[in-house]
C-alpha cells in the first residue's frame, strides 16, 4: 500500500477509504465542530435556514460553543451575538457551551478546547475560526471552515473536502535559551510567505520540535494560516498523549496516526535551532521578517502579550523571566488566554513571586481571559489600540487594522522579545537580558 502522510491517513480514515491522496474531494465525517460568538451566530442562521428551525444539531456530544472575541464590552450588537448562542445552546440541549459571566467560562476557544478535552490524536476538529489549526500540536486534522460549511456540519456531521499535499518543516538541535516556537514559525513565514503553503498541510517534525512542550507545539500550528495552510500537524508523542490523558472528561477513544516512511511531501525545509536568531514580523504581514537584531532600537509606544498564539502559561512564564524586578517603560497588557491560565498567574511562582505580582510589580495591567485587542474589537475593549501607535506583540497577525487603528504599526514577537522590548520601550533582543 501506498505510504501516506498523517493529513491524508486522517482522512481516508473519516471517509471510510484505505488512501486517499493530493487534490481528491472526499466526503469526511466530522468528531467536532466550534463556533464563537463572531461567527457563531452566522452559523446557527445556516443551519435553521436550511434544516429547519426546530432541527436538531447532528450529535450535540460534538458541537462545542466557546465566546471568546467580543464579550466584555459594552457594545449591544457584541452581546446581542453572545445572546444567541445562549438561546441555541439552551435550545439544542448542548453539554458544552462555555458562557462568559458562569463559572463555565473558559476565554480564547483553541486554547479552551484543549483544556477541556475536546482536542484528540487522529480525529478532525473543525472551527469557525481561522485559528482552529492550533489543535494540530496534537496529531489531529483541525482547520477554519467559514459559517456556510459550518451551519452544514451541524445539520450533517459531515463535509466535503479536498485533500491537501503535505509541506515538512525539520527543526533539529537544542533550542536555545533566548528563542521560542513564535521565532521558529515567524522565520517559516518569512521563508515562504503568507502565500507560500496555500491549501497545504504544514507537518513539523524533528529533535528541536518533540522538545517542545504541548503549549510550543501549539504555538507552531496555530500560524501555520498565516502561511496559507490549511492545517498544521504533529505527530503525537508521549508529551502529547500524557497531556490528552490528564484532560479526557469523558473517557473517550482515540486511535493515533504517525508518519509512514516513504509517504509524498511536496517540498521540505530543515532548519538548525542553534543557528537562528529572535525574529519579528515588521508590519504589516506576518511574512515581513526581520532578526531583532536587524531592527533593534525601534521605537515602541505600546507591548502586549496574550492570545491564543502568546497567552499560554510558557508565554507568560518566558515574559515573567525578563520583567522580574524591572519596570516597563511603555504601556504593556497582559491578557491570559483561559481563566485557567489566569489563576495560574495567581498561583505559579518565580523565585517566590507570582507570576500576577511580576507583571504587576513592573507596570503591567492584566486583562480578563479573552481574545481582547487581538482582534480589534469594540473602542472599549482591553488593549485595543485606539490611536496610530508602534506596538510589539505575541499575537499572529499585523495586518492593517487588526488591534484596532488602522494606521498603528504592529510587529509581531516572541513572549521574551515584547518583555525585553516593554523594558527598553524599543524593540529589543531578549538576550540582552538572558545572557
Amino acid at each position: 500500500m501506498t505510504a501516506l502522510t498523517m493529513t491524508e491517513q486522517i482522512l481516508a480514515r473519516h471517509s471510510g477509504r484505505d488512501a486517499v491522496q493530493p487534490g481528491d474531494n472526499i466526503w469526511v465525517d466530522i468528531d467536532v465542530l466550534m463556533t464563537h460568538d463572531v461567527c457563531g451566530p452566522g452559523t446557527i442562521g445556516v443551519f435553521k435556514q436550511h434544516f429547519g428551525a426546530a432541527a436538531k444539531v447532528w450529535d450535540r456530544e460534538k458541537v462545542v460553543v466557546i465566546p471568546d472575541h467580543y464579550i466584555f464590552t459594552a457594545d449591544k450588537m457584541a452581546n446581542r451575538n453572545v445572546d444567541i448562542l445562549r438561546q441555541f445552546a439552551a435550545e439544542q440541549h448542548l453539554p458544552y457551551f462555555y458562557d462568559v459571566g458562569s463559572d463555565k467560562y473558559k476565554g480564547v476557544c483553541h486554547i479552551a478546547l484543549p483544556e477541556e478535552g475536546h482536542t484528540r490524536p487522529g480525529e478532525i476538529l473543525l472551527g469557525t475560526d481561522s485559528h482552529t489549526c492550533t489543535a494540530g500540536a496534537f496529531g489531529e486534522f483541525a482547520t477554519g471552515i467559514g459559517n456556510t460549511d459550518a451551519g452544514f456540519v451541524l445539520g450533517t456531521g459531515k463535509l466535503w473536502l479536498k485533500v491537501p499535499e503535505t509541506m515538512r518543516f525539520v527543526f533539529h538541535g537544542n533550542l536555545p535559551p533566548y528563542l521560542m516556537a513564535k521565532d521558529l514559525i515567524l522565520a517559516v513565514i518569512g521563508d515562504i510567505g503568507c502565500d507560500g503553503a496555500t491549501y497545504r498541510a504544514m507537518e513539523f517534525d524533528g529533535d528541536g520540535v518533540y522538545a517542545l512542550n504541548i503549549e510550543e507545539r501549539m504555538t507552531l500550528c496555530n500560524m501555520v494560516i498565516e502561511a496559507g495552510g490549511k492545517n498544521g500537524v504533529i505527530a503525537p508523542d508521549k508529551v502529547t498523549l500524557d497531556y490528552v490523558k490528564s484532560r479526557d472528561k469523558r473517557g473517550k477513544p482515540f486511535s493515533a496516526v504517525h508518519p509512514q516512511g516513504g509517504a509524498k511531501t511536496c517540498f521540505e525545509k530543515v532548519y538548525d535551532v542553534t543557528k537562528m536568531e529572535p525574529v519579528v514580523a515588521k508590519p504589516h504581514s506576518p511574512d515581513n521578517r526581520a532578526k531583532v537584531s536587524e531592527v533593534g532600537g525601534t521605537k515602541l509606544d505600546r507591548a502586549y502579550i496574550g492570545s491564543c498564539t502568546g497567552g499560554k502559561l510558557t508565554d507568560f512564564r518566558a515574559a515573567a523571566k525578563i520583567l522580574k524586578g524591572k519596570s516597563v517603560k511603555i504601556d504593556t497588557f497582559i491578557v491570559p488566554a483561559t481563566s485557567e491560565i489566569a489563576a495560574g498567574l495567581k498561583s505559579e511562582k518565580l523565585n517566590g513571586q507570582t507570576l500576577e505580582s511580576v507583571f504587576l510589580s513592573a507596570g503591567a495591567k492584566i486583562g480578563p481571559p479573552s481574545c481582547a485587542a487581538c482582534l480589534g474589537g469594540p473602542s472599549d475593549t482591553f488593549g485595543r489600540l485606539n490611536a496610530p501607535l508602534s506596538c510589539i506583540s505575541t499575537t499572529n497577525r499585523n495586518f492593517p487594522g487588526r488591534m484596532g487603528h488602522k494606521e498603528a504599526k504592529v510587529f509581531l514577537a516572541s513572549p521574551l522579545t515584547v518583555a525585553a522590548s516593554a523594558v527598553t520601550g524599543v524593540i529589543t533582543d531578549p538576550r540582552e537580558y538572558l545572557g
